[in-house]
C-alpha cells in the first residue's frame, strides 16, 4: 500500500534479489573489480563470500548482466548438500549433456566433450556455485578436478564460488583444499555498508521505482536504520519497507529517528531484533530526535513509591495523623517524580551535547537525501 501513498511504481525494498537495484557500494565494487580481474584470468577460482543478506546474488545477478553471452558459456547452480556424483550431473546438464544412466567415468568424459564443444564455438564456460558453503569437501574437490580440463594450455573452465564465511574459514583450515587454494586467483569478503552509504543506497533503491523526492529521511533517521541493521543490505530493506508502511499508515513524508525507532520496536516485538545486539539498540537516540514525531507519546516514567516506614522507635515523635501522613506522601511522591523528571531532561541535553559534538567532527555527507525540516 505504501507505493500508492508514495507515487512509486514498484516496491523499493522487496527482499527478493532483483540485480535491477544494483547498487554500488565501496565493497561491492571491490567486488566487481575482482571478478573482472578474475575474468580476464580466465581460469582458477574466484571466490566471493559474505554474510547472509550483504547482496551476494545480487552481485551476482549484476554480474550476469554484465556478460557477454557471445563469449561465455554460464552454468549456474545453486547447492543445497550436493554430493560430487550429483554435482557432476548438473554440470553435464548445463552443457548438453543428458546424464541420465552415466557412469562417473561417462560422465566426465561427457563435461569433456560439452567444454570442447562450447570452446569450439570462441567461448568460455564458467561455472557459478552459488550457496558454496553447502558443498561437502568431496564435491569441492571434483570442482578442482574439472578445473584441471584445458586445451591447447588453456583452461576449458573456470569456477566461481558464492559462499558464507564459513566457506572461507573451511577452505583456509582443511587440508584437503590445499591444492584448490592454490588455484584461487581472486577472493573477497563482502562488508556491511558504511553509515554514510545509507542514504545513497535508499535514494538510489527509491529512483528506481519512481521518487520524486518524498518520503525523505533525517540524518539521525538515516543512523538509527543503520544502527539496527548493521549495515546488511537485506535487513535495512526490511526495516525501510515497514518504515514506509508506518509512513502511508500515519501519513508520514519526512522521517526523524523516533518515526524508525517506533517501527524497530515493533520488529523487535515481532522477533526480529537487531543482530548488532541489545547494546546498541538500546543507544539514547540521537541529536534529531527533537524534531521527529513519535507515533504515539512515550508514557512517563513511573516514580519508584516511597518506602512507608511502619515502626516508630522508642523516644521518636508520635506518628502524624492519617490523613496529614496521606498528604505528605503524597507531597514527597510528587517531588519525587517531577526530580526523576528533571534527571532524565538533564540526561538528554547531555545525550543532545554530546552527539551534536561528535556529530561535528565526523558528520556524513548525506547531501543526497533530502533532510527532514
Amino acid at each position: 500500500m505504501y507505493d500508492d501513498h508514495y507515487g512509486l511504481t514498484g516496491r523499493p525494498f522487496q527482499l527478493t534479489p532483483d540485480p535491477a537495484f544494483w547498487f554500488d557500494t565501496a565493497t561491492h565494487r571491490k567486488a566487481m573489480a575482482y571478478l573482472g580481474y578474475g575474468l580476464s584470468q580466465g581460469e582458477g577460482f574466484i571466490v566471493i563470500t559474505g554474510d547472509p543478506g550483504t547482496g551476494k546474488t545480487t552481485l551476482l545477478g549484476h554480474l550476469m548482466r554484465t556478460i557477454d553471452a557471445a563469449r561465455l558459456n554460464v552454468i549456474r547452480i545453486v547447492t543445497t548438500q550436493i554430493e560430487a556424483d550429483d554435482l557432476l550431473r548438473l554440470v553435464a546438464s548445463g552443457l548438453d549433456v543428458d546424464p541420465a544412466g552415466l557412469t562417473k567415468a561417462q560422465l566426465l568424459s561427457g563435461i569433456e566433450r560439452g567444454l570442447h564443444n562450447v570452446a569450439r564455438s570462441g567461448r568460455r564456460t564458467l561455472l557459478v556455485i552459488d550457496e558454496a558453503q553447502s558443498l561437502p569437501v568431496g564435491s569441492i574437490e571434483e570442482l578442482r578436478m574439472l578445473s584441471n580440463f584445458q586445451a591447447g594450455g588453456y583452461a576449458l573452465l573456470q569456477i566461481f564460488l558464492l559462499g558464507q564465511p564459513e566457506f572461507r574459514q573451511r577452505l583456509h583450515g582443511s587440508d584437503r583444499l590445499e591444492q584448490l587454494r592454490q588455484r584461487v586467483i581472486a577472493m573477497h569478503h563482502l562488508d556491511p555498508m558504511e553509515v554514510e552509504e545509507v542514504g545513497p543506497y535508499l535514494e538510489h533503491r527509491l529512483r528506481v521505482v519512481g521518487w520524486t523526492g518524498s518520503p525523505s529521511f533525517s540524518p539521525d533517521a538515516l543512523a538509527a536504520l543503520h544502527r539496527w541493521s548493521g549495515g546488511i543490505p537485506r535487513r535495512l530493506n526490511q526495516l525501510a519497507s515497514r518504515v514506509l508502511l508506518f509512513g502511508a499508515i500515519e501519513g508520514i513524508d519526512q522521517f526523524g529517528a523516533l518515526d524508525v525507532e517506533n517501527v524497530i520496536s515493533d520488529l523487535d516485538r515481532d522477533g526480529l531484533g537487531s543482530r548488532t545486539g541489545d547494546a546498541e539498540a538500546e543507544e539514547p537516540a540521537s541529536f534529531g530526535e527533537a524534531e521527529a514525531r513519535p507515533m504515539t507519546p512515550p508514557p512517563p516514567p513511573v516514580p519508584p513509591r516511597p518506602i512507608h516506614l511502619s515502626v516508630v522507635e522508642s523516644g521518636q515523635r508520635p506518628p502524624a495523623p492519617v490523613a496529614d501522613t496521606e498528604a505528605l506522601l503524597a507531597r514527597i511522591e510528587s517531588l519525587e517524580a517531577r526530580l526523576e523528571q528533571q534527571d532524565l531532561a538533564l540526561r538528554r541535553v547531555l545525550t543532545l551535547l554530546v552527539d551534536w559534538v561528535e556529530g561535528e567532527q565526523r558528520r556524513p555527507d548525506l547531501t543526497s537525501v533530502r533532510v527532514a525540516g
